[in-house]
């Protein structure tokens, strides 16, 4: 880690000694957190490791790819041994299930298509646990997300990461002013993977060729359904498969096995057209299909804005901007129109396939990194 301030502050912005700064390390038993933990230590900042319990491991203990699992709270305690540092575990099951997996089960039965990982962030990492930062008396919490922060003419500015293949700025959206002043993500700059598994083999950590969490945690297979029907017992209910012309082409085993813009599994082949899912009608348990150019879209609703902008959101009628409506698409170019200071109309310049209810709309800088937050969508097309 560089440092990029004057030289009368430490390396995490504040001015006094590394050794009289207490930061707490958000760790996830992952290469990436353990390695800012490791050279905050070898820094010689006053560092207290902290990992949450936020569900029950179950099937997941054995999973490589699932963050959160009981491995996981073993490698972090592990590096927290060897680089010689206190290291806790939060038991925060409740408020996960409260805050992030109730909501998930909700919205999936509702035809929206989830992000909880975001919902996590902002409502468990930055926010109880932020908390229980402030209460352990320290003056930053430190995580390993690829993502910036820096100090811009009104204050701390959410930027996005130096290596784009690892930028984590679709999930972190939701990140408040109030606590990216707290916050620090010293891997941000790093331009490749690599350098952080370098750093990781550097400091002799067990977890340097650990693989990287894919799946939601508590979805460790990846069965989102099998998930939900196991929360909402019930909740596959069969229904029927609808052309969009009215026909009706076939029937289906719960709308929860459905997304918006998905061909494959229909079982309904032998048709002269290739057919999407373009609309999901929960309460007439009718899955909606139809040709691919009904899935384009040009005006996405967002609300539940969260707004990083130096100026009032709804101090202009209008911001051209740079929107994400998937974590998988890059920015595209876009008008976004305020209704008022949490609700807007995002007018995509082109049309943009598989917009869905309940995934993100985030807002970037058009010629640069900065992030100026997003919101929520709230109905598709």
């Amino acid at each position: 880690m560089s440092l990029d301030t004057p030289t009368t502050l430490n390396s995490l912005g504040f001015p006094k000694p590394p050794s009289e700064t207490r930061v707490v390390v958000a760790m996830s038993g992952g290469v990436d957190s353990s390695v800012v933990a490791a050279e905050l230590a070898r820094e010689g900042y006053d560092v207290v490791g902290v990992t949450l319990q936020l569900y029950d491991h179950g099937s997941a203990l054995a999973k490589k790819g699932a963050c959160c699992a009981g491995i996981d709270i073993h490698d972090a305690r592990r590096v927290a041994e060897e680089m010689n540092f206190p290291h806790y575990v939060l038991d925060y099951e409740n408020i996960f299930r409260d805050a992030v997996i109730d909501e998930f089960a909700d919205s999936y039965l509702a035809g929206a298509t989830p992000v909880p990982c975001i919902r996590c962030n902002e409502r468990v990492k930055f926010k109880d646990l932020l908390q229980t930062a402030k209460a352990l008396d320290a003056a930053c919490m430190a995580t390993g997300h690829y993502i910036q922060r820096k100090l811009g003419g009104h204050g701390a500015e959410l930027h996005r990461a130096g290596d784009p293949a690892r930028d984590q700025s679709y999930f972190l959206f939701s990140t408040t002013p109030e606590q990216l002043d707290f916050l620090r993500f010293p891997l941000g700059h790093l331009t490749s993977k690599a350098e952080t598994r370098a750093l990781a083999a550097r400091h002799g950590l067990a977890v340097a060729d650990k693989p990287d969490s894919q799946d939601i945690c508590f979805v460790p297979d990846g069965n989102y359904a099998g998930v939900i029907e196991k929360l909402r017992p019930g909740a596959a209910e069969p229904g029927e498969i609808v052309h969009a012309d009215g026909r009706v082409l076939g029937e289906h085993h719960g709308v929860i096995h459905y997304t918006i813009g998905q061909r494959r599994g229909l079982g309904i082949g032998g048709l002269d057209e290739p057919l999407y899912v373009v609309k999901l009608d929960v309460d007439a348990k009718r899955v909606i299909v139809g040709p691919k150019e009904m899935l384009a879209t040009r005006t996405v609703p967002v609300r539940e804005i969260n707004w990083l902008g130096d100026a009032p959101f709804d101090s202009r009628p209008e911001w051209q901007v740079s929107v994400k409506i998937r974590s998988t698409k890059p920015p595209v170019e876009a008008i976004v129109r305020p209704l008022s200071a949490t609700e807007a109309e995002v007018d995509l310049l082109s049309p943009e396939e598989g917009v869905s209810p309940g995934q993100a709309c985030v807002f970037y800088e058009s010629t640069g990194s900065r992030v100026f937050g997003g919101g929520w969508i709230w109905r598709g097309h």
